[in-house]
């Protein structure tokens, strides 16, 4: 039985079947699949990747990235921008409305003690341990399964900054959610820093990379996320990140969880041109 984890497929279904063939990835053996989130949008086929991982059922095992909360909020009725028109596709699907409930029940944050790894699309903030950062994905999961339209229609901004645990409602919701499906740099008081996308070698001088924040309260654990494509793949103090670009032309990357391996990385084409999203 392997472990794999794959970075962001963002709809790129074709390399998402070249990268599991690779791997000789086989269910029926007990293989499992691990999806850092994203995955719709941007990519040619944001349907058969939804379709295809659903199938998996208990092989596959995925948190929800910002791309995907966003496909959801659209069919909601709760945001009508910037969804590519692939992903579109999914709204108007005859199994559509199935694969959104689907996609909707999917976590946050997925922490496996026996394996010792936990799972994210974006980021932990510098004050939460792992327990603290399972609760509130269990907090958010619970209202998207309550409301889900009303947690949408709340979810765009970047406020609040700082995690507090006096936080409540829909700030206490819309942090949580930044933070994992978000987040990759924090200042030095732990605020987070929602407008920086690019690599650390070019962040202004008070941009940390969250897992280099000198206070963070998950250090020592083993996290893996993706979500930071100018990242790329990198390990660093037990955190690894899987987005290597795939859908900019870059690589679809895996690694595998349950023993030590060279990560496999597959090249590809590109479907969108950076600065053009």
């Amino acid at each position: 039985m392997a472990v794999y984890a794959v970075g962001d497929i963002q709809g790129c279904y074709d390399e998402l079947q070249r990268l599991l063939d690779r791997l000789r990835f086989d269910p029926a053996c007990g293989d499992r699949l691990w999806l850092t989130g994203d995955l719709v949008n941007r990519g040619p086929d944001s349907l058969g990747t939804l379709r295809f991982v659903r199938r998996l059922g208990d092989a596959a095992i995925a948190v929800l990235g910002n791309h995907d909360l966003h496909l959801l909020a659209v069919a909601a009725g709760c945001k009508d921008t910037a969804l590519d028109r692939h992903a579109r596709q999914v709204l108007a699907a005859p199994d559509g409305e199935e694969l959104l409930q689907w996609l909707v029940a999917r976590p946050l944050l997925h922490r496996d003690r026996g394996l010792g790894w936990t799972m994210v699309h974006a980021g932990l903030a510098p004050d939460w341990d792992l327990d603290t950062a399972e609760s509130c994905s269990r907090e958010v999961s619970a209202a998207l399964a309550g409301d889900p339209a009303a947690v949408f229609a709340e979810m765009y901004g970047d406020e609040p900054r700082r995690w507090s645990a006096g936080l409540n409602g829909v700030d206490r919701l819309r942090f949580v959610i930044n933070c994992c499906t978000r987040l990759r740099y924090v200042d030095a008081s732990g605020n987070m820093l929602m407008k920086l996308k690019g690599p650390p070698g070019e962040a202004p001088a008070h941009a940390i990379p969250w897992f280099r924040h000198p206070g963070r309260a998950s250090r020592g654990e083993r996290i893996v996320f993706g979500h930071w494509s100018t990242l790329g793949y990198f390990r660093e103090d037990g955190v690894m990140c899987l987005d290597a670009g795939c859908v900019w032309g870059g690589h679809l990357c895996a690694s595998r969880l349950d023993r030590e391996e060279q990560p496999e990385m597959l090249g590809c084409t590109g479907h969108r041109r950076p600065g053009r999203d």
